[in-house]
């Protein structure tokens, strides 16, 4: 039974957007195309691929179809070791011989990876197109669709090569989680319990009273919708202030700066991105307790949450020095100072520039001692 569909407004200018969200939506992306005021009979490039094309692309081409679009559909891999300009270029080519045309569209249709890189695709296709993100993992649905930072890796760190590049629309369909790996659904729910830190302690309590987070099959599909909603609405918000992350979005980046480390030093597809996240949340409480940021308690509420997830929480032994050099070459670090994500408490944290080099050394070195 197709359910009532919820919608939440992303106020950026020029051309504000809606998330749309609800089980069985994935099947009206023709009409939901319509009501964004996308032009009837144009030309659109569905990119996605292996995991999601089986059971999603026939359903999908057909809805566009019989709304009077001009779908054609590109397989590509998907994994974070391509996520690189060569599958860019991939998804341009498709795009010439499709003939894509400025009113053209390019649609996503996968998890981040696809999404990431069919936005940067449009971005640069006939010097931008529309593109449409929609998300079939929840770490897509709650973070990368939204807020229109696409891109590609470079083997210097992760991200480096990308633009901004907002959605027409953002469509979110939960039932489409049910063929997600678990693996691939813990990660998300790193992203969930990010948000739950940085600005919605009543997210992170309703995280808490969960008997089970470590898979789809322990969550309710209410509590699902809840749960993506509140995380969706709280991006919504931080890209409507600060659009181009020249301050506030920079706390998204929670548990991301030495993520983005730990995926960069241990190579790309060792650590899902989620757990790389999980383990960077946990190692930037460990410096917010050693700076006197934030409470051991508070520490320990959020750990003992990403442990109930199932997510990995151990560092995994990297040298300080490597971990100093990788965070050197972080996208935010502004005039040699790296951009931390500070927490306060559950549902607070602040932007710090000031934490020095001997710091860092210590936090790594005690963590290192502690995987020893």
């Amino acid at each position: 039974m197709h359910q009532t569909l919820h919608r939440i407004p992303v106020k950026v200018n020029p051309q504000p957007y809606e998330i749309v969200i609800g089980a069985g939506s994935i099947q009206s992306i023709g009409k939901e195309l319509v009501k964004a005021g996308i032009r009837k009979g144009i030309k659109i490039l569905v990119v996605t691929n292996k995991d999601v094309a089986v059971p999603y692309s026939d359903i999908f081409l057909q809805s566009l179809s019989e709304s009077g679009y001009d779908p054609h559909l590109l397989v590509i891999e998907a994994g974070e070791d391509q996520k690189t300009p060569e599958s860019v270029a991939l998804i341009h080519d498709a795009a010439y011989t499709a003939k894509l045309e400025r009113g053209s569209l390019m649609i996503a249709l996968g998890g981040g990876v696809v999404g990431d890189m069919t936005g940067f695709a449009a971005a640069t296709w006939l010097r931008g197109i529309s593109i449409v993100q929609v998300p079939t993992t929840l770490l897509a649905m709650v973070d990368a669709a939204i807020g229109g930072k696409t891109g590609v890796n470079h083997t210097g760190g992760k991200n480096l090569i990308g633009a901004f590049h907002q959605p027409r629309l953002v469509l979110i369909d939960p039932s489409t989680l049910k063929t997600l790996p678990e693996r691939e659904f813990r990660a998300g729910m790193a992203e969930v319990i990010k948000y739950g830190v940085i600005g919605d302690s009543k997210l992170f309590d309703l995280l808490e009273t969960c008997k089970g987070l470590n898979k789809l099959s322990a969550l309710n599909d209410q509590v699902l919708e809840e749960i993506i909603i509140h995380s969706c609405s709280s991006k919504a918000n931080i890209v409507a202030l600060d659009e181009h992350e020249s301050g506030l979005r920079a706390i998204l980046n929670y548990g991301h700066t030495f993520g983005h480390v730990i995926e960069t030093l241990c190579g790309y597809g060792t650590w899902l991105h989620g757990e790389a996240v999980s383990i960077g949340m946990v190692t930037i409480g460990e410096l917010a307790i050693q700076l006197d940021s934030w409470s051991k308690e508070e520490a320990n509420r959020q750990k003992a949450l990403l442990k109930k997830t199932g997510l990995p929480t151990e560092w995994p032994s990297i040298n300080g020095e490597d971990v100093l050099r990788s965070l050197q070459g972080d996208k935010k670090v502004k005039g040699g100072n790296i951009c931390f994500i500070m927490p306060k408490r559950i549902g607070e944290v602040e932007i710090k520039y000031d934490i020095t080099n001997d710091s860092i050394r210590e936090c790594i070195s005690r963590l290192n001692y502690q995987v020893q």
